[in-house]
């Protein structure tokens, strides 16, 4: 599918917009509803459109939350997906919390090589204040599975936050000097109501000076052809590799070759834009192939070039809590 110039072979799956984690930068501070079961796409929906996807170059596949393995029938799913032949890449973004060595090694015996954990801190105080949940260990137990298990690469998503995990940054980083881990630095978006200020935002460049004062200088890594928009580094003597996702102070808007499907069956072209195309209800309704694939063309007409994130106002957010786009 082509999105402009780019060519758009990467669909990220929401699976569910439920999560065990209460992440204070991912769900709203007030009280809300999670989405209707009726609402949620089926996984034979989800399958009929990641085929349909697939007939039109799509490739490479990650399924997200919420967190995914809260799903009844999660792993079901997954074995039906990686049957799909035109699929060359599937990986997962999970928590870490639900798995076990049994589950991670199910997925391997799938053809899955791939796991993003979510990990903000190691220190479990600061793990329970972020996530409002006692989990650190259990976590990073599983983590340990995986890396024992052969998962390769592990990749870790750190959020960075002034008051929360800031201190802790330069001991995430020092993981690559251990693992050959792939760690990577996110710039808090706002996105919906959450309790975590604009205040708490650092960006890539402070987040790097932290890193050298304690490991010295950081090596630009080559991209290779699959990778996505993180910049890449290197710590001397390091087996891992430090990544920066820069959505605020830098954005990379004309690299992204995603699509993203909701959990509540939307196709969404730009994480930090409202715009939205329904492909669930067409596809109750009885559309045939050629319709649902008009409709990914379609919403891929609204894919954005750029955002203008750092000069909007509250009121330009998006909308959405990061648990229901599947970010």
């Amino acid at each position: 599918m082509i999105a402009g110039t780019r060519n758009i072979n990467y669909l990220r799956i929401s699976v569910t917009d439920r999560c065990n984690f209460r992440c204070r930068y991912c769900v709203p501070a007030s009280p809300f509803k999670v989405i209707e079961h009726e609402r949620i796409a089926r996984y034979e929906e989800i399958l009929k459109i990641v085929r349909i996807g697939c007939d039109m170059g799509i490739t490479k596949v990650r399924i997200t939350g919420g967190e995914p393995f809260v799903r009844k029938g999660i792993f079901s799913f997954l074995h039906r997906l990686c049957r799909i032949p035109q699929l060359k890449d599937i990986s997962i973004t999970t928590n870490g919390s639900r798995l076990s060595r049994g589950k991670i090694k199910e997925l391997m015996d799938m053809g899955i090589q791939r796991l993003n954990f979510s990990l903000d801190t190691l220190v479990p105080e600061k793990f329970a204040k972020i996530t409002q949940r006692d989990r650190f260990q259990r976590v990073w137990d599983n983590i340990m599975a995986a890396h024992d298990l052969g998962i390769a690469p592990i990749k870790i998503n750190t959020v960075a936050l002034n008051g929360f995990n800031d201190d802790g940054i330069q001991a995430i980083a020092g993981l690559t000097r251990e693992y050959p881990f792939h760690v990577r630095f996110i710039e808090y978006m706002p996105m919906g109501n959450t309790d975590v200020g604009a205040d708490a935002q650092i960006l890539t460049q402070d987040i790097k000076n932290l890193i050298t004062e304690a490991h010295g200088p950081l090596t630009v890594v080559p991209k290779e052809i699959n990778d996505g928009p993180a910049k890449l580094y290197k710590l001397a003597g390091a087996s891992g590799i430090l990544g920066f996702i820069t959505p605020v102070s830098s954005h990379f808007c004309c690299e992204c070759n995603r699509l993203r499907l909701t959990s509540r069956g939307t196709l969404r072209p730009c994480l930090l834009s409202n715009k939205e195309t329904d492909i669930l209800t067409p596809l109750r309704n009885g559309a045939d192939d050629g319709s649902l694939k008009q409709l990914m063309v379609s919403a891929l007409k609204d894919k954005p070039s750029h955002h203008n994130l750092e000069k909007r106002t509250a009121r330009d957010l998006p909308l959405n809590h990061m648990t229901s786009i599947g970010g």
